[in-house]
């Protein structure tokens, strides 16, 4: 599920009282001031249910999955009490739940749980745009209360890894519409935490889980603060409103005097990139993408942009992924751009914009309001597309205001998942879910990328699949459908309160869900 940037342009002076009860992130490191944790983050999801996708790559705390992954992202047990069977020449998996599990309602957790959530997310009547990750699965049933057998179509290598998906309590979720029910808003799962309260737009609250199968956490509370706006958040964590934020690289350099607080850099998957739509008029035209994708200065942005908190973008996988195709880099080429752009008939015209057959070569880029860090990379776009002779107006707006015009109009988007290639590029790039609400938002149809996407996911032969993924790579380059940008690393600045914080290689959706706080259960006060 893709998250929702943050619709309401400022948050409420409510917020402000709401948070205002924390301790200063100075202010001591006593048990009792540890108990309580507030974070400011800059979106909230649409929904909590994960039969619509919620928590569907692990870290929910309201829930759990048959697995998890641990700091280094191996898969570790979790309502299962092993990783899975594996039979059938990779057909057939079979999980054993942990005994004594019970959902925060009080009611035990039963393989038939698993088989509703699993049936339900495939049920093509769920809103779940999730839903192609789970391609593979031709059945999911039940062995008594305790063991869950999933049976495949295929051999589908990372399928362990699909498993973090959350499970929901059939006892509840099953007598509502999963599409429209109060569960969306009010989940009951097995996690460590369950919410209780939402102020949609402000904050949501959790407390510790009284029936949690894995032991009491010292944290007992926390609040996540939906704060849009970069600099509100950090005005905020800096006045004692907060305990914790996610915050650019600019204001994360703020605090690296601040004694009382430490920031927490994480690695991860998310880049940005710039949606070029195939049904634009000018950005339909491949040369017109081939240039920007020359035009524009990447390390220029790393380090002006992220002030060196991450690396230059040349396809989807970050260079130091074990599935990035070598020898792809493109340096910044203006000289090239324009040839591109000659050779295409894009001749230079009126106040240095280019035209070609009457029109000329200008679209809209879009950027989500309050996010400094895709305005900058938007205007640091335009400025180099201008001087191959593309103009790009940038427009900040909210998502109510971006999603309707995606189709056609070009969008600062972040995307990356995290673990095997397939599950971000599949939905990133496969013409059968092209314009499919935030999959494929370029619309990007290529016969021999949804070919080698589809050889990729259902091969387990480990070199296939690195001859397919390494074809996509290439073929982004030659057929671009996105001008990829920048693979940023994700800075958080937490007050010195607690041990046990550590960061994992991240996705984008980052900040509610990942972030030092993906293991706030296993949290100590300092002593």
């Amino acid at each position: 599920m893709r998250t929702r940037r943050i619709r309401a342009a400022a948050v409420s002076a409510a917020l402000a009282a709401g948070v205002s009860a924390c301790s200063a992130p100075g202010g001591g490191a006593d048990a009792k001031a540890a108990e309580s944790v507030v974070i400011g983050v800059a979106s909230e999801p649409d929904t909590l249910s994960p039969l619509l996708g919620y928590g569907k790559d692990g870290n929910s705390k309201i829930f759990d999955g048959l697995l998890a992954r641990d700091t280094d992202l191996k898969l570790r047990p979790a309502l299962a009490t092993a990783l899975p069977k594996i039979t059938d020449g990779g057909k057939t998996y079979t999980y054993t739940l942990r005994d004594g599990v019970k959902f925060s309602d009080g009611e035990p957790l039963t393989a038939q749980d698993v088989v509703y959530t699993y049936r339900t997310v495939l049920d093509a009547k769920t809103n779940n745009t999730a839903r192609s990750e789970l391609e593979a699965v031709k059945d999911v049933r039940a062995k008594g209360d305790d063991t869950v057998v999933f049976s495949l179509e295929y051999p589908y290598a990372p399928f362990a890894a699909r498993t973090v998906l959350p499970i929901v309590p059939e006892h509840i979720a099953g007598e509502q519409d999963p599409n429209t029910g109060a569960f969306n808003t009010e989940p009951v799962g097995t996690g460590p935490y369950v919410l209780a309260d939402w102020s949609k737009g402000e904050k949501l609250t959790f407390k510790a889980n009284p029936h949690y199968w894995g032991g009491k956490p010292a944290v007992k509370s926390f609040t996540m603060a939906i704060i849009a706006d970069d600099n509100v958040r950090a005005t905020r964590l800096r006045s004692g409103d907060l305990d914790g934020a996610v915050l650019p690289p600019n204001l994360a350099a703020t605090f690296k005097t601040d004694d009382g607080s430490r920031t927490y850099q994480a690695r991860s998957y998310d880049f940005r990139a710039v949606t070029l739509p195939t049904t634009g008029k000018v950005t339909g035209d491949r040369a017109v993408r081939q240039a920007l994708d020359a035009a524009v200065d990447r390390r220029a942005m790393v380090d002006k942009i992220l002030d060196g908190a991450g690396r230059p973008a040349y396809g989807p996988l970050p260079a130091d992924d074990p599935w990035y195709a070598r020898g792809i880099e493109r340096p910044h080429d203006l000289a090239e751009a324009k040839r591109i752009l000659d050779e295409a008939g894009w001749k230079a015209g009126s106040g240095g914009v280019r035209a070609k057959d009457g029109q000329r070569a200008s679209f809209t880029l879009y950027y989500p309001s309050g996010d400094k860090v895709r305005q900058d990379h938007a205007l640091a776009y335009a400025s180099d597309a201008k001087k191959a002779g593309i103009e790009v107006k940038v427009e900040g707006a909210t998502w109510d205001v971006i999603e309707p015009r995606m189709k056609h109009d070009a969008v600062l988007a972040g995307f990356g998942s995290v673990g095997d290639p397939d599950f971000g590029l599949y939905t990133l790039l496969h013409s059968s879910l092209a314009n499919d609400g935030f999959n494929n938002m370029a619309g990007y149809d290529n016969k021999a990328v949804d070919e080698a996407l589809d050889a990729g996911r259902r091969s387990k032969d480990a070199k296939k699949r690195e001859a397919a993924y390494e074809e996509i790579q290439r073929a982004l380059v030659e057929n671009p459908g996105y001008t990829f940008l920048t693979h940023i690393d994700h800075l958080y600045v937490l007050a010195d309160r607690w041990d046990g914080l550590t960061t994992q290689l991240e996705p984008h959706e980052h900040g509610f869900a990942s972030g030092p706080w993906w293991n706030i259960e296993d949290w100590q006060p300092k002593k």
